[in-house]
């Protein structure tokens, strides 16, 4: 009975130990991808991961757009690529330091 026991709490142990190393944390591209609209998304062609993660500091330019609170500060953008057309350059979000929040999204100017 010891034995089975013993066997039962090793096992749960070992279950449990297991989810510890477990990362759940969502890629910075896949929360940019995930904020997106449909229509939007549909605008990506291959992957959430045709992108480029680039860490900014907000210009004054920038801040006017997002948040003038936000001038100065680091934050990151992700850029997806063959998103432009005719009319606009390339989609960003741009996420804040924490790589999970949102602080808002728009287009690259054409070049």
């Amino acid at each position: 009975m010891k034995t089975k026991v013993f066997i039962v709490i090793c096992l749960a142990f070992l279950i449990t130990g297991c989810n510890l190393f477990k990362n759940d944390k969502l890629p910075i591209e896949m929360i940019a991808f995930n904020y997106l609209t449909n229509e939007e998304q549909k605008k990506i062609p291959v992957s959430p991961k045709d992108s480029v993660v680039k860490e900014i500091t907000v210009s004054e330019e920038l801040g006017q757009k997002l948040d003038k609170k936000l001038i100065g500060k680091t934050i990151y953008t992700v850029t997806f690529n063959h998103t432009e057309d005719d009319s606009s350059g390339k989609l960003v979000v741009y996420i804040a330091k924490d790589k999970k929040t949102v602080i808002g999204k728009g287009y690259e100017r054409k070049k």
